[in-house]
């Protein structure tokens, strides 16, 4: 366990970066008022803390704690909190935050009692999405990890940030799907890891609120627009407020007939806070604006708002499909049982979207490639050579290696080291003493795990050990796929 704090940030811009959004935060220290009492003097435990939601839910808990004195402290679970510091300096100087380095599913508890966690961890990577076998082991084994972390901890509230995804498809003419309607999830369909893996977490909280006296809450979270969040990806309003402003073309990759609906920023704050603080049922409560909107007429309001001086054509993607993706929530359990509203004014929503995005994102981005320039002119690959079983594949009896299964934490490592430019030689000693060919079964078994390598060999020698003057252990390897480290 590290408590991560950077020396003072030199670079202005950066340091200002908070204050783009400083009306917001007031507004949402405003609109929850008198429940930031509950967290005086209190400690919270929060991951996901580096992500879109986790950004907002920091700097409110900060704002808060300036505007009322709650002397509450925060200490955040990350991979990398150094990167995260560097990009956002004012949480790096406050005295009431700490980041403590580490995976969701085999972090070192921190020491002390706490009164909160939020657990919001997802397993991302940079450069592209995640597999769905370690999405599925950060959603379920980490969510054990932070549960039996919490039931040490003396925690009282624990707030799961789940998603609409446990809906599985919803039904194309629905008005917004409602926490009662059992889900339409299917385990065998291999583009629904998100919302099988969050369903799986759940429950997991559910049996775990009736072995501990913890009051469980779950807020199934849909879409959402407000700065901080990703501009290029899976979400449609921020590559559309991305497209209007860089180029001349709207892109819709569908045929825009979907259905989404957004809320701001600020109004999820203030919704997760409520839930965290007043609801009191370990029941489920959609988080989510349910005025409903086409993504092509989104890509029209969005090029109307952000561009009007452009002539910016919106290009919808042909499809032969009839079916109709609808991704939307009933909001009543949330209105009837803790009085919440949706506020978000969707035009404001994306202009104030679109504002942030031009003063901060753009010159984010291009300190950063800036950065990288220089890091990619200090570089220096290596080359790494990695065995399979017992690295990358768990030991299975008798050797039968068609029955090996993944070690998910190797893998994400190797593959740091792939993408931050090393050579990677997978070299085996599968069938060196029996002569049986394991070659289709290991480049099967790699390809499905996601493992990314260069090269891969057989006729490794069977030995009892191997002595090497270059050997590094897992442990060692394991902390050199910090790209910092390297």
């Amino acid at each position: 366990m590290k408590n991560s704090k950077l020396q003072p940030s030199s670079n202005k811009k950066q340091s200002s970066m908070l204050s783009l959004v400083q009306n917001d935060l007031d507004l949402i220290v405003e609109q929850v008022g008198g429940l930031w009492e509950d967290f005086r003097d209190g400690r919270v435990f929060l991951t996901g803390g580096t992500a879109f939601f986790g950004v907002w839910i920091l700097a409110s808990l900060q704002a808060a704690n300036k505007a009322h004195g709650l002397a509450c402290q925060v200490v955040v679970l990350s991979r990398n909190p150094n990167a995260f510091l560097a990009k956002f300096p004012e949480f790096n100087d406050d005295p009431m935050i700490s980041f403590v380095t580490g995976d969701v599913r085999n972090f070192i508890y921190p020491k002390g009692d706490f009164t909160h966690v939020i657990h919001g961890a997802v397993e991302t990577r940079k450069g592209g999405a995640p597999s769905a076998i370690a999405l599925l082991d950060v959603l379920s084994n980490g969510t054990q990890r932070v549960l039996e972390f919490a039931g040490q901890s003396g925690v009282k509230k624990f707030l799961f940030l789940s998603s609409g995804a446990v809906y599985g498809a919803i039904a194309q003419d629905s008005e917004g799907v409602d926490e009662n309607e059992p889900s339409n999830l299917l385990p065998q369909d291999i583009n629904a890891t998100l919302g099988v893996g969050k369903f799986s977490a759940e429950h997991l909280c559910a049996q775990f609120a009736k072995l501990h006296d913890i009051d469980i809450k779950i807020a199934r979270c849909f879409t959402f627009v407000g700065p901080f969040m990703p501009m290029q990806g899976k979400l449609a309003i921020g590559n559309f407020i991305a497209d209007a402003i860089n180029k001349n073309t709207i892109q819709i990759n569908s045929d825009g007939a979907s259905i989404r609906s957004y809320m701001y920023v600020t109004e999820l704050m203030v919704w997760l806070w409520n839930i965290l603080v007043r609801h009191n049922s370990p029941l489920p409560i959609n988080v989510g604006s349910n005025t409903k909107i086409s993504i092509k007429d989104l890509a029209i309001l969005t090029s109307n708002i952000v561009a009007p001086q452009k002539n910016i054509a919106v290009k919808c993607k042909e499809t032969k499909s009839k079916f109709r993706s609808t991704y939307l929530p009933s909001i009543k359990r949330a209105e009837e049982q803790l009085g919440l509203v949706d506020n978000t004014n969707l035009n404001a929503a994306i202009s104030k979207t679109a504002d942030w995005y031009e003063k901060w994102f753009i010159l984010y981005e291009s300190q950063q490639k800036e950065s990288l320039e220089i890091k990619k002119a200090a570089f220096k690959p290596k080359i790494f050579v990695c065995d399979i079983d017992g690295v990358v594949a768990r030991l299975t009896s008798e050797n039968d290696y068609s029955k090996s299964s993944p070690n998910v934490k190797m893998i994400a490592a190797i593959n740091a080291l792939y993408d931050a430019g090393h050579s990677i030689i997978m070299f085996t000693a599968r069938g060196t003493v029996t002569g049986i060919n394991w070659q289709d079964v290991t480049q099967n078994q790699l390809q499905s795990w996601g493992l990314r390598y260069h090269e891969l060999h057989f006729g490794k020698p069977a030995a009892d050990y191997y002595v090497d003057d270059r050997m590094i252990s897992i442990a060692a390897l394991t902390e050199m796929s910090n790209l910092d480290n390297l």
